[in-house]
């Protein structure tokens, strides 16, 4: 195959696929990042050694290919951590190619991160990962240079040493000179709010480990909160954004007769279930069938899932429901908003709305099952004393996330809280709404908080515990 039918070979080209380049085939064996008819990036052979292949189609590929060469000068002229560029050029009027040292072993900053999320903020794995990342910014940093698309997974770890690539993204102020104050405090707003807004008050901490590797600037702490607070609510925007369209993580389809969509990299287990959901759920038993919403344990090609089904009652119930929104995409919604935000809840995996021309009808969303206790299960044993404090802070902590975001369940009941994995996780998001001001949270707060409580009588030792430590509404 040519660059120039590769451009037309769409989103998932079968492999392994020959390509021919001028200085011989080159086998692509896996695609890791893909841009149909733009950009093909993966695992290759060529002349016997394994290479990371970046292979340049479509229009834009010349254009792509100068920026790539570029920034692949500059890392090199800064002595900077990053796979070796071992070949490149451009067949006119097909595209371009860029092959890499392949680095064996390397997982992204982002997937080290998912590894640790969960554990203690800034416990010494957590600290370890992000400092590595923050030295190598700093290295680009005091050689003027900085990453212009800076995401956690464009930083690979290999032997605790944090490498750069993307380098088209790699941009200069003044070469061999420190970057300027300005763009330090805008580029490490653009990494610190890719973590955990939690982990904000570890920030000066963390700086630590930049200012070590390069202190040429006495840096704000206030402004670059500030300016890592409102990149992270433009990223959040965005991010939900994608969760409705075609895109890498999504695939979506929308027509007069329906919406489907799911995570990307569970299309191929998932896309036989949600194209007839009614029967993967007929027969089986159910944790909830009332006229609002069937819920149902469902296993699915070795994948333990829970499929909800939400309801349409009745003709009088459809005329509320037809020209919104339906619940299960305000769920898939809001499930992508709380794992984005670092808050624990089972990950939306895919979501079908059934319409007739373009009115909504039944609608079903796919979550992964998680086994565990709620929270009346869970805490049943401590009515009249105390539950076990990591299971008490962890609570108290979720509850504070929820306020950081100024978010409100809207049915904030012990059955709606799992205890898994030493965190607890939030289910059932029909009703979750984000607030945009603290004065239209404090309602929403005062309601959650007191239908949490109602979950144990008034006298209760455990009642009067929780009343005390949790946050007065």
């Amino acid at each position: 195959m040519t660059l120039e039918q590769l451009a037309k070979a769409g989103r998932a080209p079968t492999l392994p696929l020959g390509i021919e380049l001028p200085t011989g085939e080159l086998e692509l064996l896996s695609l890791l990042r893909v841009l149909p008819g733009q950009r093909y990036v993966g695992e290759a052979l060529w002349q016997g050694r394994r290479v990371l292949a970046k292979l340049l189609v479509g229009e834009r590929a010349a254009r792509q290919f100068a920026r790539e060469r570029e920034g692949c000068a500059l890392l090199a002229a800064a002595a900077a951590p990053t796979p070796a560029l071992l070949e490149s050029g451009e067949a006119d009027g097909q595209g371009a190619w860029l092959l890499f040292d392949f680095i064996e072993a390397a997982p992204s900053v982002d997937q080290l991160w998912q590894q640790v999320a969960t554990e203690p903020l800034l416990s010494p794995a957590q600290d370890e990962l992000l400092g590595a990342a923050l030295a190598t910014l700093a290295r680009l940093h005091a050689q003027g240079l900085w990453q212009a698309d800076l995401h956690l997974d464009n930083l690979l770890v290999k032997d605790g040493t944090v490498l750069v690539i993307d380098a088209a993204d790699i941009q200069a102020e003044s070469i061999g000179r420190p970057l300027s104050q300005a763009r330090v405090q805008e580029n490490l707003a653009v990494f610190f709010a890719q973590l955990p807004a939690a982990l904000d008050a570890q920030l000066e901490e963390l700086l630590i480990h930049y200012l070590l590797v390069n202190a040429e600037h006495a840096l704000r702490l206030d402004a670059l909160l500030a300016r890592t607070a409102e990149i992270r609510r433009w990223r959040l925007a965005d991010y939900l954004k994608k969760s409705g369209r075609e895109c890498t993580l999504f695939a979506v389809t929308r027509s007069a007769f329906g919406l489907i969509a799911i995570r990307r990299r569970w299309l191929a287990a998932l896309e036989g279930l949600i194209v007839d959901p009614d029967a993967a759920l007929a027969g089986l038993p159910t944790f909830k069938d009332g006229g609002a919403a069937t819920v149902a344990r469902v296993q699915w090609q070795g994948h333990d899932l829970v499929l909800k089904r939400y309801n349409i009652k009745g003709f009088g119930h459809w005329l509320t429901r037809f020209w919104r929104p339906s619940r299960a995409w305000h769920s898939w919604r809001e499930g992508h908003r709380l794992l984005f935000l670092g808050i624990p809840t089972p990950e939306p995996l895919a979501v079908r709305e059934r319409r007739f021309l373009g009115l909504r009808g039944r609608a079903y969303l796919v979550t992964p099952f998680v086994e565990g206790p709620n929270l009346l299960e869970r805490f049943a044993p401590y009515v009249d004393s105390a539950p076990p404090a990591a299971e008490l802070d962890a609570l108290l902590a979720l509850v504070e996330a929820l306020r950081r975001e100024r978010l409100g369940h809207g049915d904030f009941k012990g059955t709606n809280l799992l205890w898994h994995d030493g965190r607890w996780l939030v289910i059932d998001l029909d009703a979750l709404q984000a607030y945009d001001s603290d004065r239209a949270y404090a309602s929403a707060y005062a309601r959650d908080r007191a239908r949490l409580l109602r979950n144990w009588p008034v006298g209760s030792a455990l009642h009067r515990l929780l009343d005390e430590r949790l946050p007065p509404a």
